[in-house]
């Protein structure tokens, strides 16, 4: 809608990740150098811990693209797979073929087959587990265990996590010490600082056409990372919205009062989510209340009859006896 007014030719914040648009700066760049070295050395297993919204399915997808042909990537989306399922989603994305009825033993001596041709082929299978601070702690384990599939000189599949900072709290669990003394490499999404945020928004909107002075001025950009404390999805959100109430505004430049403005629209939208989710609440406890209301009055009347006359029984047994002599 605004993109004609400031003289842009695409979109600048869309948050879904485009490769193209992938920030270098804020240490990004020297961290996925980091990771892609960690990976082609195939040392141990690394981690990737990020606040939500920092940018890891970004690092994912850049991954992805910069390895070379000679890595072959496993994506693990659903991190809440039962450690049983685990192998089978690997044997999946491997393309190797199994029936239903095959055993985990089976499947998995299919899969170390399979990543032995790998090797002997100079290929490396790397596996992408998103969302990590989810998987259940018996998956973690099961990954462990994988991860001990090695030849005399190499690992035969690396893992790399990526999850949130609850992710840390998850590996301090006793009952996975071995798989987090594995961890060789770990790594951390920072968020932006002050002029991060101002190179961030000045590159998004280079990349989406413009070329003049910035568009948002001194006193917007510490707003604005103030209100997204860094985050690059949340920045993007506000900064998008911040442009629009400055369109609306028709003014050339996003000031405070713009920021503002999108900051009390993004607020309003999550605390509507918040009563969303609470009515939903609600109506769901209703719901069950009213059911066992329908239940009780049902069959509260017959169960009522029920332990009554079984109650009567004995003690109309209990009048006829005979008084002793």
């Amino acid at each position: 809608m605004y993109h004609q007014f400031f003289g842009l030719t695409s979109p600048p914040f869309r948050i879904t990740p485009d490769t193209a648009a992938f920030y270098a700066g804020a240490e990004r760049e020297a961290l996925l150098n980091a990771v892609i070295y960690a990976i082609n050395h195939g040392d141990g297993i690394i981690k990737v811990v990020g606040e939500v919204g920092s940018g890891k399915t970004m690092l994912t997808r850049m991954l992805e693209k910069q390895l070379p042909d000679s890595v072959t990537v496993i994506y693990l989306p659903n991190p809440s797979l039962p450690a049983e399922d685990l192998i089978f989603a690997i044997a999946h994305e491997l393309k190797l073929s199994f029936d239903n009825g095959q055993g985990k033993t089976h499947v998995l001596q299919q899969v170390h087959a399979e990543l032995l041709n790998l090797h002997a082929k100079q290929q490396r299978v790397v596996v992408f587990i998103d969302e990590a601070q989810c998987m259940p702690l018996d998956t973690l384990e099961e990954l462990r265990l994988l991860s001990n599939l090695e030849t005399e000189t190499d690992k035969l599949l690396q893992l790399v996590l990526f999850g949130q900072p609850e992710l840390d709290t998850h590996l301090s669990q006793p009952s996975v010490r071995q798989i987090r003394e594995r961890i060789i490499h770990n790594f951390y999404l920072h968020p932006f600082s002050t002029d991060e945020v101002a190179e961030y928004l000045a590159f998004r909107l280079h990349k989406a056409g413009h070329n003049g002075p910035s568009l948002f001025s001194k006193g917007a950009l510490k707003l604005l990372a103030r209100y997204s404390r860094g985050l690059p999805r949340k920045l993007s959100i506000l900064a998008d919205k911040s442009l629009l109430a400055a369109y609306a505004d028709q003014s050339t430049k996003v000031q405070n009062r713009h920021v503002h403005t999108a900051h009390r629209d993004d607020s309003l939208r999550a605390a509507n989510s918040r009563s969303l989710a609470k009515a939903l609440s609600v109506v769901l406890s209703v719901a069950a209340l009213a059911g066992l209301t329908w239940l009780l009055s049902s069959y509260w009347p017959a169960l009522e009859n029920r332990v009554a006359s079984t109650w009567a029984e004995p003690q109309a047994q209990l009048s006829v006896e005979p008084s002793p002599a």
